[in-house]
C-alpha cells in the first residue's frame, strides 16, 4: 500500500478532476491502478502510472551514474572511493552482488539497491544490501519499497538474514528506516567513517533476522 499511495500523490489527473470521486487504488506490482468515478457521465474509469522495480541493466545504470557519483563524492554515507570511475562503480553494485535492482517510474531511474552475500561457508545464509535514491525523489517512500523488496528476494534466494555493515551513525533518516522496517542495531564502530564534514563520527551494524 506505501507504493499506492506515493503513486497517488503525483497522479497528474484532468482539470475537470472535480467531477470525479476516487472510488479506490489497487496495484499488481508494476502498475498502480487509480479507479474513479465520473460523476457528469456517471462512468467508473482508471488512470494508471508505471511504477516498478526491476533488474538493472547497464543502461539503467548510466542514467543513475550522476546520482551516484553525487553520493559518492559527498562522502558523507558510502565508504566507496570517490573517485572511482564508472566502470569501477557499475563493477562494484552490478557486477559483485548476486544482483542489482532498479525502481523505475515511467521510466525514470530513482533509485537501486544491491544485494550480496554477507559472507560465506557457515555465515553465508546472512546477506547484505545497498540503497540509492535520487535527490530529488527523497522523502517519497522509495528507500522503504526497496528495502521491503530486498528483503523478499533474500527470502527468495535462500537467505535468512540480512544485515547492513556500516551505517553512518549521522544519518538518521537511514538509521531510522532500517530500524521501523525491522533493524537493530547490533554493534557500534567507534569512529569508523572519516565523514566529509563533521570529521570520526561512529556506524552502526544493522541486522534483522528474516526467517519465520
Amino acid at each position: 500500500m506505501c507504493g499506492v499511495v506515493i503513486a497517488m500523490a503525483e497522479i497528474k489527473f484532468p482539470i475537470q478532476i472535480q467531477l470525479f470521486a476516487l472510488v479506490s487504488l489497487t496495484g499488481d506490482g508494476s502498475k498502480i491502478y487509480v479507479w474513479f468515478y465520473d460523476i457528469l457521465f456517471g462512468e467508473l474509469q482508471c488512470a494508471w502510472r508505471i511504477i516498478m522495480i526491476r533488474e538493472m541493466t547497464k543502461t539503467d545504470f548510466e542514467l543513475f551514474w550522476p546520482t551516484f557519483a553525487v553520493v559518492i563524492q559527498a562522502q558523507q554515507t558510502y565508504a566507496f572511493n570517490p573517485d572511482m570511475t564508472f566502470e569501477q562503480a557499475y563493477d562494484l553494485w552490478c557486477k559483485t552482488p548476486i544482483k542489482a535492482f532498479v525502481y523505475v517510474d515511467n521510466d525514470v531511474v530513482l533509485g537501486t539497491y544491491y544485494i550480496k552475500a554477507n559472507a560465506m561457508g557457515p555465515s553465508g545464509h546472512i546477506c547484505n544490501c545497498g540503497y540509492m535514491v535520487s535527490s530529488e525523489a527523497r522523502g517519497k517512500g522509495i528507500a522503504r519499497l526497496m528495502c521491503e523488496h530486498s528483503q523478499q528476494t533474500a527470502i527468495a534466494l535462500g537467505f535468512e538474514a540480512m544485515q547492513f555493515n556500516s551505517v553512518v551513525s549521522t544519518n538518521d533518516v537511514a538509521v531510522r528506516l532500517w530500524q521501523k522496517l525491522g533493524f537493530g542495531i547490533v554493534g557500534t564502530i567507534p569512529n569508523a567513517y572519516k565523514h566529509a564534514e563533521l570529521g570520526l563520527v561512529d556506524s552502526y551494524v544493522m541486522y534483522k533476522w528474516l526467517k519465520a
